[in-house]
């Protein structure tokens, strides 16, 4: 496969109301995640139906009123995606969404498959849980957006911040074989957003047995397609990323497998990075 085929940059618009990206299943060539990227100015509205398909919208920032069948509702707090905790909703199949900006609004709307009749329900930053990850420059913060545990059919949404030079999905690790409880198979989707222009981070894609070994530059509005392997993620000196995870397979499980060459460096890790974490609630 070429860099290409997991590699999807953003239309660079910063002004105006813009489908960012648009990324059906058809043209990633697989059976789950349909991915798209709105941005939404003041008093324009976009409305998602959910038929055939269950949708998680992520409010990347912004606010604007929105109505999933409970009546009209304000949300949003952040202005980007570093600026705090995130608002998202959930449509099963059979329902349908009207968002309406307040702001310049920036949304992610991920689709898969499903014909469960599930409860829409809104995701508010008091919802969402945080953790810190790995140790010394393996360190992360993990908001889980919604986890297995959440009452989905099929998809899975985490928001991951990396800082300055830190790596991400580290340990690598691998989810391409239904083996559960151990590990379980998942087409997983990297949306990147970073701090400050000209940031970049690199993703490396690889398999054990060499027959892959790629690593993309990614940068801020990039979507990575990870269909199979390790991938690990470094930022560049000097930037923080952010990435949005959408996952969808065989299970709604988050099992996975690491790199049995990479798992030592665990016993290197004698503290968490300070810097994280790099987002909280806002208090009120």
């Amino acid at each position: 496969m070429t860099r290409q085929e997991f590699l999807v940059h953003s239309h660079q618009s910063r002004d105006s109301a813009a489908n960012l990206l648009s990324l059906p299943r058809e043209s990633a060539g697989w059976d789950w995640m349909s991915f798209f990227v709105h941005r939404l100015v003041r008093g324009h509205a976009h409305s998602v139906r959910a038929e055939e398909e269950e949708v998680a919208i992520v409010l990347l920032g912004g606010k604007c009123i929105a109505d999933w069948g409970d009546g009209p509702h304000s949300i949003g707090e952040r202005a980007h995606v570093f600026d705090g905790l995130p608002y998202a909703i959930y449509l099963p199949a059979g329902s349908q969404a009207q968002l309406r900006a307040e702001t310049t609004c920036e949304i992610a709307e991920c689709r898969v498959p499903s014909t469960a009749r599930l409860k829409p329900r809104l995701i508010t930053p008091g919802d969402v849980t945080t953790s810190l990850r790995g140790g010394g420059n393996a360190s992360r913060q993990i908001v889980d957006v919604m986890p297995p545990s959440f009452p989905a059919d099929k998809l899975m949404i985490v928001e991951v911040y990396t800082p300055s030079g830190n790596w991400s999905s580290y340990p690598p690790h691998k989810h391409d074989v239904h083996n559960p409880p151990t590990e379980v198979d998942l087409d997983e989707i990297y949306y990147y957003r970073m701090d400050r222009a000209g940031a970049y981070a690199h993703q490396r894609l690889y398999t054990r047995d060499g027959e892959r070994d790629v690593t993309l530059t990614v940068h801020d509005g990039d979507a990575v397609l990870v269909r199979d392997g390790y991938h690990p993620v470094v930022a560049g000196h000097g930037y923080n990323i952010y990435y949005l995870n959408c996952l969808a397979g065989s299970a709604r499980l988050l099992a996975n497998t690491e790199d049995p060459d990479h798992v030592w460096v665990r016993t290197t890790w004698k503290q968490i990075d300070p810097r994280v974490p790099m987002v909280q609630e806002r208090v009120v």
